[in-house]
């Protein structure tokens, strides 16, 4: 992801114990990496908050399925449009506070909040000024997909339409 153009490589704890102090408020893309190559634990119960009454939670069966080994990245997501919010930081915090349990409309990546070891994944990030972060993100998935047959782990669509909440 360095090579990519990427930065920040935070933990989760590590953005909410500075309050996402580090994390640009500009349009980009962003991704969740689980750097311990171990199988995943799962929680049978999701920490992500209860939005519009429905349960993040899904089955362990499911999360064994879904989940992908031999790469590290989990998530991919996107924050703004060219030149529109929301920002990374803004992004990442809704992201972060559904995570903890708030009433929160980011329903994409909800499987992260049943790994585990959520908080110890890495999370990086990447400005986009003169392209729309939508597209950057579609193109990673789809790099993703060409090397691994799937999308990664916590993406439910492919990066072009989201589901429904």
């Amino acid at each position: 992801m360095e090579q990519l153009g990427f930065a920040g490589f935070k933990s989760v704890q590590d953005l909410l114990d500075s309050n996402l102090d580090v994390v640009p408020k500009e349009p980009g893309v962003y991704a969740f990496l689980r750097e311990d190559e171990s199988p995943p634990g799962f929680l049978k119960i999701s920490s992500g908050g209860h939005f519009k009454d429905k349960d993040p939670t899904v089955s362990i069966q499911t999360l064994e399925e879904k989940w992908v080994q031999g790469t590290t990245i989990v998530y991919i997501g996107k924050a703004g449009r060219l030149g529109k919010p929301p920002t990374l930081k803004t992004r990442l915090r809704q992201y972060l506070d559904f995570g903890r349990g708030k009433p929160v409309g980011h329903w994409g990546g909800r499987y992260i909040w049943q790994l585990s070891d959520s908080r110890e994944l890495i999370v990086c990030w990447k400005v986009i000024e003169n392209q729309d972060p939508e597209e950057v993100e579609r193109e990673l998935i789809k790099v993703f997909r060409e090397e691994h047959d799937c999308l990664p782990f916590a993406n439910l669509t492919k990066g072009t339409k989201r589901e429904s909440l």
